[in-house]
């Protein structure tokens, strides 16, 4: 009898060879239902009765995903194991979980709830954090207490905080502790921006200053005087104007809506020293000023706060070099209202020709 006739003639060969157990690939993606689900183990039906079970790696998280997972739901998963010691293929649901992590983290924003981040490193943008996988931000001014004043020692600790901004397509995840520990409602901190109006002056309790600005409170409301609006004049170190902890007077410039942040001017309070400015000091006459900078292309001279001119190097052909401090006679050569900048002339026994 021929093998061909032997397999015709034994029906269970048939029923058995049907329900062999698909080839197993390590990295193959494939549908698997649930078929067990448990804080301790997962399984799954990958096929043809063939069970898979989930990794102990991932089983240590799945607690997080329980009430987003349900038996005899198929799900997308990944062989990363052909047999583990109990003989069943292992899989992976990373591709389901990273996706389950934003929506979580859209509903904890949604209802206001807390979640646990473990702190990484300090920089510019503020401590960076991690959650299951998903990398974010606590920036500075929504730290609280010691946190604020020594943010590097934040690093490695776990910490409770509110979610402010959650977009999975800009992988962009932005906390608050602030809000954690203070107890904050978005509902009530959108009631406070709301009453604030552009244009108008406040008082602001300034909570960090940085070397592109300071991070006040205002009404509840947080805010940030850049380095650009904090004096008519040109301002290298924030921290010569400004300090922690102080109550200053600000004006509102414009509210951002989208993250509940107010940009804030402390120079916008004050006197503009440009306007009326070839009033104040017209070409004709001599002028005296003092040298405050040297730069590449010459010397910066300041008639007032916020009021500055320049002494470009070619017209200082010939003459000593000036120095930091030292007050001298100019004329104005030009002046440019719109950048708000001014060509300046050292006398001379007789006008230039180019001064006109």
């Amino acid at each position: 009898m021929t093998k061909k006739t032997q397999t015709a003639a034994n029906p269970m060969a048939i029923l058995l060879k049907k329900q062999h157990p698909p080839k197993i690939l390590k990295g193959q993606e494939i549908d698997a239902k649930i078929i067990s689900l448990s804080r301790k183990s997962v399984v799954f039906d990958i096929g043809a009765k063939a069970h898979a079970i989930l990794g102990q790696e991932e089983i240590k998280e799945i607690s997080t995903y329980l009430p987003y997972l349900k038996e005899g739901e198929v799900v997308k998963a990944r062989i990363i194991a052909s047999e583990s010691k109990d003989g069943y293929p292992v899989v992976s649901l990373r591709k389901l979980f990273n996706k389950g992590k934003w929506d979580i983290l859209i509903q904890k924003k949604e209802k206001e709830e807390e979640i646990e981040v473990i702190c990484g490193e300090y920089g510019k943008g503020g401590v960076f954090i991690d959650f299951m996988g998903i990398r974010g931000v606590i920036p500075k001014i929504q730290l609280i207490g010691p946190s604020l004043e020594h943010p590097e020692k934040l690093r490695g600790q776990k910490i409770k905080v509110k979610i402010l901004e959650a977009d999975e397509k800009k992988n962009r995840l932005v906390v608050s502790q602030k809000a954690a520990v203070l107890k904050t409602s978005q509902k009530e901190l959108k009631e406070k921006f709301d009453k604030i109006v552009e244009g108008k002056k406040y008082q602001a309790r300034v909570l960090g200053v940085s070397e592109f600005g300071a991070f006040c409170e205002v009404e509840g409301v947080e805010g940030l005087v850049h380095i650009s609006e904090i004096s008519w004049e040109k301002v290298t170190d924030p921290s010569a104007y400004i300090r922690v902890g102080e109550t200053i007077d600000v004006m509102v410039v414009e509210k951002n809506p989208v993250d509940l942040k107010l940009n804030l001017s402390l120079k916008r309070l004050a006197n503009d020293p440009w306007k009326n400015i070839e009033e104040k000091y017209p070409r004709d006459k001599e002028l005296v000023g003092e040298v405050v900078r040297k730069e590449k292309y010459g010397y910066f001279v300041r008639f007032e706060p916020g009021v500055e001119g320049l002494i470009h190097i070619s017209k200082l052909e010939g003459e000593a070099e000036l120095k930091i401090g030292q007050k001298i006679k100019v004329y104005i050569e030009k002046i440019n209202d719109k950048n708000r900048r001014i060509s300046l002339l050292l006398p001379q026994r007789e006008k230039p020709v180019t001064y006109r």
